[in-house]
């Protein structure tokens, strides 16, 4: 305990220089820096360093597309520049109404025409030029949407389980995830000022939770309804596991789960995926409390020097979890009860139809990589979902597993539903549960710091897998298998039991051994391997799971169970192994 102290007291007096993205945050003027002048320029299609840092506090990733970057450079171009946009979500639902003014701006103002559903149940809209931007902020609050924060070092979209199977408890812990989403987001004036055209405010603005150098790092907070741990609750820093009443059919309390996070850095064996430890039980009227307390104990003890150990997960690491959790107590004045029994069976989404206990119904859809598009023309699912949203009178969830729930549907509806999905070809009749068990990150050509493809690798790699599942007679199995294009893990590779993070072009690393739930990280099994590599290795261990599994265990269970790899204990201690 004496280190940890010490530790805690280095931290507030700590000499170390700031990293440069302090800098950018204590000179931005409450995250305004120069970017209205930025806007202005016409000579670009970008910002510049400093305010390309700053839009991601408004939802913003400057990129350019990759594909065509060398061929721009020969015609002494700049890079075609332009901009994604992460919409504030919380929980995941979203209106037919404003679905369908986001399919329209979609489809005359982005250079790609998609929506991609993201890991963090909201959307994300690619390709869109400067002048627009103004354009889609506008839209956005007209229809009361934003994108306050979906980026940046601050608290990121507030998710939550939007299974069907957990209706009943939806509406309880979507209110949640709104209400802490709101409570911790900036207050500064600086996004209606750019975006809205508002008013300009003297700076006489503060920001008593974030802090007018905001966090030291991204923050994510998830909530989960066990059975079904649909939300990866060893992802996020923060955690909520709803403990239910199932008499009256209430949410009482939570399980409080602190300091996950799955990314690491190439050759940095500081660096290394996390699962969130369990600090105790809370009721359920003290979770802003508890929630600002375990955020402002990250502001000030995390790590503003070297971002690469600025995570939640490593200022837990360093101080201790019970440093960490008696500080957290001290600032909310409520002392954590003993974790309530809970235990998780599956993750992922149920799809197809489920009918809830007030008759009315909603529907699963499969979306591959969350990718929403017309590129198929056996499969208009782009215009299936708009088709839908005018004759829907519910809602839309957005799961983080990037699929689509059509919630709240009459019983006549059903049938009316169902036709437009046989019109426009839309099913998941043709996806085996091997696809709807895989997912991946955008990576190329948007992203840019992607070293390899995934999205556009994963569903044809699928296919060969699909193939070797055939092979051994296990059609209607599934392996949770994932690919991230580099290892931050957006896809969450480091809860899969097949994880694929990308080295370089046409090469991964092959992770094998997490669980089906999603409370093992997988180890490292081969490193800077090529597609063909991997599908031999899968081919030999599928077939080996094949024969000699036990029961239904699981394919993670297996190769760790015969020792084709260590299990993950403590990743601090054992992830390099």
């Amino acid at each position: 305990m004496k280190e940890k102290t010490q530790y805690v007291n280095f931290i507030k007096n700590s000499t170390q220089p700031l990293s440069d993205n302090e800098r950018i945050k204590k000179t931005s003027n409450f995250l305004r820096g120069t970017i209205t002048k930025d806007l202005n320029n016409n000579l670009t299609g970008g910002f510049n360093s400093d305010n390309s840092q700053l839009i991601k506090f408004h939802g913003m990733y400057q990129q350019d597309d990759r594909d065509v970057r060398i061929e721009r450079t020969q015609q002494k171009l700049e890079p075609l520049i332009n901009i994604m946009l992460r919409c504030r979500l919380p929980g995941g639902v979203i209106r037919p109404r404003q679905w369908l003014a986001i399919d329209d701006f979609s489809n005359k103002y982005t250079l790609y025409e998609t929506i991609r559903l993201t890991t963090r149940q909201t959307f994300q809209l690619h390709g869109l030029l400067k002048p627009n931007l103004k354009k889609i902020h506008n839209l956005l609050h007209t229809i009361e949407l934003d994108s306050i924060a979906t980026a940046g070092d601050v608290n990121r979209n507030v998710v939550c389980t939007a299974n069907p199977t957990e209706s009943e408890y939806h509406y309880q812990v979507w209110e949640i995830a709104k209400s802490i989403s709101k409570h911790l987001l900036p207050k500064s004036h600086a996004y209606a000022e750019i975006w809205l055209d508002g008013k300009k405010t003297e700076s006489t603005e503060s920001e008593p939770i974030l802090s007018a150098t905001y966090l030291p790092r991204k923050f994510k907070i998830a909530i989960a309804i066990p059975p079904i741990n649909d939300v990866d609750v060893h992802a996020n820093d923060l955690s909520f596991i709803a403990i239910k009443n199932n008499i009256n059919k209430k949410i009482i309390g939570f399980n409080v789960l602190v300091g996950g996070g799955l990314a690491m850095t190439y050759g940095d064996v500081t660096t290394y995926p996390c699962k969130a430890r369990e600090f105790g039980y809370i009721n359920t009227q003290d979770i802003l409390k508890i929630t600002e307390a375990i955020v402002t104990v990250q502001r000030d003890w995390g790590d503003r020097s070297d971002r690469k150990h600025a995570k939640t997960k490593y200022t837990l690491i360093k101080v201790g979890v019970q440093t960490f959790k008696a500080e957290v107590e001290r600032r909310a004045g409520i002392k954590f009860a003993p974790i309530h029994s809970y235990k998780f069976t599956h993750r992922g989404d149920c799809f197809g139809w489920i009918e809830d206990i007030k008759h009315d119904w909603h529907l699963t859809l499969f979306i591959e990589n969350g990718r929403i598009t017309n590129n198929n023309p056996n499969k208009l699912l782009k215009n299936g979902i708009r088709a839908i949203a005018k004759v829907h009178s519910g809602c839309f969830r957005l799961t983080t597993n990037q699929n689509l729930i059509i919630s709240g549907v009459s019983p006549n509806n059903k049938y009316i539903i169902d036709n437009i999905l046989k019109k426009y070809g839309i099913s998941n009749h043709d996806s085996t549960p091997q696809r709807k068990a895989s997912m991946a990150c955008v990576a190329l050509p948007t992203c840019p710091l992607a070293m390899a493809e995934a999205e556009r690798f994963l569903p044809q790699f699928i296919t060969k897998v699909e193939n070797i599942m055939s092979k051994y007679k296990l059609e209607k199995n599934a392996i949770i298998l994932r690919v991230t294009g580099c290892p931050n893990s957006c896809a969450r590779a480091m809860l899969s039991e097949i994880g694929l993070t990308g080295r370089s072009i046409g090469r991964y690393n092959l992770y094998l051994g997490g669980d089906n739930i999603g409370t093992r990280i997988p180890r490292l099994y081969r490193e800077n391997i090529t597609e063909q590599d991997i599908l031999n290795i899968l081919d030999t261990t599928i077939g080996r799971w094949a024969k000699e599994r036990r029961n239904n265990e699981s394919y993670g269970d297996y190769v760790v169970r015969i020792g084709i790899v260590k299990p993950v204990i403590n990743s601090e201690e054992d992830f390099y192994e």
